[in-house]
């Protein structure tokens, strides 16, 4: 013959839950410290396996309660116990709480992915440019004094065909030949296909 030994004096049910949530509906606080106090553990315990972190899990459980309190009058008997209920909104937002987390992750990764750039990348950069911009200057000594002082006047002054050609006392028609020709003898020295 085996005996059932309490050690903390006779088992006491637990408070009846559903009861509790539907004075919590009504705006009862102490309906709610009750309830707070049957759920707060299994909420925390749940909320702590998922984020693994102390304080982010205190944060998410404190905001689950919160939400329990808020939206108790939305609890329906109907589609299941109250714990049950309780534990997926809180299941919910530690997920959120992870998804948020890693969101701001990959957002700071790709930031900091596209501000940065390499030395290497920095100095191929300059050095190209050096290379292209030597190589403009001999392609140019190539040229007539003519389209030389066409090309410099209009594309690196900004100068219009008309201006060109009062600047160098040049008909406009000559002036556009000459440029023409000159960019065709630069193409060729840049070996830049057409």
């Amino acid at each position: 013959m085996s005996a059932v030994v309490h050690l903390s004096g006779p088992g006491r049910p637990g408070p009846d839950l559903k009861e509790l949530v539907g004075l919590v509906a009504r705006g009862d606080q102490d309906a709610f410290s009750r309830l707070y106090d049957a759920v707060a553990g299994p909420v925390l315990g749940l909320v702590r396996r998922v984020l693994r972190d102390p304080a982010q899990s205190e944060e998410v459980a404190q905001e689950v309660l919160l939400e329990v309190w808020r939206t108790a009058a939305r609890y329906r008997a109907d589609r299941g116990e109250v714990m049950a209920w309780v534990l997926t909104i809180a299941h919910r937002r530690a997920v959120d709480r992870v998804r948020s987390a890693q969101a701001a992750a990959d957002r700071d990764q790709r930031a900091a992915a596209v501000s940065h750039t390499t030395v290497f990348d920095e100095v191929a950069e300059q050095v190209e440019g050096r290379l292209e911009r030597e190589q403009v200057r001999r392609c140019m000594r190539t040229l007539t004094e003519l389209q030389r002082e066409a090309l410099t006047l209009a594309y690196y002054r900004g100068y219009t065909y008309p201006q060109v050609a009062e600047v160098l006392g040049a008909p406009l028609g000559t002036i556009k030949t000459r440029m023409r020709d000159g960019l065709i003898r630069l193409r060729d020295c840049l070996g830049v296909s057409a």
